[in-house]
Parts: C-alpha cells; sequence; structure tokens
C-alpha cells in the first residue's frame, strides 16, 4: 500500500509530494532570492545573519548546509571556518544547487556541493561541528527520519540549527493568512510568473510543525539542550540543538 503525505493543503502519496516539490522549486530557482526579498520585506536576510551569529563556525569547522538552495549560510559559512575548513552546500533540487554553487564562485568560494537527499546523507558519522537547514524541513516527507540524519552526522559536541517558518503570535494570525494566500500568490504571478508555487508554500508553512511540536521532534531524533528563537512575531523561528 502507498504511503500518504500532504503537499500543502493536498494529500498525495509520498513518492508524488517528492516530484511536486522538485517541480515547485525548479520553477522558483531563478527568482528565489527575489521573491524572499519581497516577501519577508527583506527580513529572511536578518533572521539568516541571526542563524549564522548562532551557529558560531569558527576556522577549521566542517559544516553541512542542507537544503542550501542559493547558499547565503554556506557563503558565510565558508568565510567563517577558512581554508582550514570544510562546508558542503548540499539541496535534493539541481534547480536550486546549481543556483547557489554558481553565486559562491562567484564570490570566489570554492567549497564542495552535493545534490542530495536529507532524509539519506551520503556522509560518515561523526563528521561535522555544525548543521543547518534553512527554509527546507517543511518541504521534506519524513522530518523525523531527516532529524535523525542530521544528528548522525553530527560529532558529539556538534549543533544543529534548523530556520524555518513558524506559527506566527496570536494577534497577527489573520493579517497573516491574508497576505499569505492572496499578496503572496499575487507577488509569484508578477515576479517569478508562478502563482501556484507560492500558494503552494503558503500552505507548507501552515503545515509545518509549530514551535513546541518541532522543538519536541528534535529531542526525539536525540538532540540535547533543544531551545528555539521566535522571530518576527513567530513568522519564523531558529531552533538549535546538540549532540551529547
Amino acid at each position: 500500500m502507498t504511503n500518504s503525505t500532504h503537499f500543502g493543503y493536498q494529500t498525495v502519496a509520498e513518492e508524488e509530494k517528492v516530484h511536486k516539490v522538485a517541480e515547485v522549486f525548479h520553477s522558483v530557482a531563478a527568482k528565489y532570492d527575489v521573491m524572499n526579498d519581497f516577501m519577508s520585506a527583506g527580513l529572511h536576510r536578518l533572521w539568516k545573519t541571526f542563524t549564522i551569529a548562532q551557529a558560531g563556525v569558527r576556522p577549521g569547522f566542517k559544516v553541512l548546509d542542507i537544503a542550501g538552495g542559493t547558499g547565503d549560510l554556506a557563503k558565510a559559512f565558508a568565510r567563517q571556518a577558512g581554508s582550514s575548513g570544510e562546508v558542503w552546500l548540499t539541496d535534493i533540487n539541481e534547480s536550486m544547487l546549481r543556483v547557489g554553487r554558481d553565486r559562491l564562485l562567484n564570490k570566489g568560494l570554492i567549497t564542495p556541493t552535493s545534490l542530495c537527499d536529507a532524509e539519506k546523507l551520503p556522509f560518515p558519522d561523526n563528521y561535522f561541528d555544525r548543521v543547518s537547514v534553512a527554509f527546507g524541513l517543511r518541504n521534506m516527507t519524513h522530518k523525523d527520519v531527516a532529524l535523525a540524519e542530521m544528528r548522525r552526522v553530527l560529532k558529539p559536541g556538534g549543533k544543529l540549527l534548523v530556520l524555518e517558518f513558524s506559527k506566527v503570535w496570536e494577534p497577527l494570525q489573520k493579517p497573516y493568512d491574508v497576505y499569505s494566500f492572496s499578496v503572496l500568490p499575487w507577488l509569484g504571478k508578477r515576479i517569478a510568473g508562478d502563482a501556484e508555487s507560492y500558494r503552494y508554500l503558503a500552505e507548507s508553512i501552515r503545515m509545518h510543525p509549530d514551535q513546541e511540536t518541532l522543538k519536541k521532534m528534535m529531542q526525539d531524533a536525540g538532540l540535547e539542550r533543544v531551545e528555539y528563537f521566535n522571530l518576527t512575531a513567530g513568522v519564523a523561528a531558529l531552533h538549535t540543538g546538540i549532540k551529547l
């Protein structure tokens, strides 16, 4: 029997979700950063800056950036880790990975890249000092499996950082819904020529676990000292956990 899962508000077969998510990001890859700036009024850059600061990457660190997209985190980590470090940019979507790789090269940063599934990471146990995933976890079919994989590849003492859209502060929910389901698809159509992909992105945010649920999922995956930071009234949240 085929297992089902959600794709936004739709219920689909697990195999179908993988292809549907791939289609979304193939469609939006070229305009991804431009749309992020419009969608968040540039706030996504502040959220990523906060995540980078919390990561505390030092020279010589080995860092894995999962669902790294256009390479914002990997770029910062590569500069911090320096020539003695090792920073991997990975993504399951070839179009997104190509954009990220090219942007790193344009900045003079030559780092390894890998097309890979976060649920089946091609790295050895206890390898990385830091693992990050920004705005990618909600698109994964088996989030518990992915979190366990992230913990597996972390060294003891290593830190996982999960930056993701989350549950917004209650008084802001109605205007946030209006923005998400009316303004966002309109922007997607005008800027990226794709309203449906941005409608899915709005739905996927609503289907993602809230702050406390994700915290428990990380604890269940074996991470310790799990905490989260609400950003912009909970529009996004950064969760961190340590492998002991």
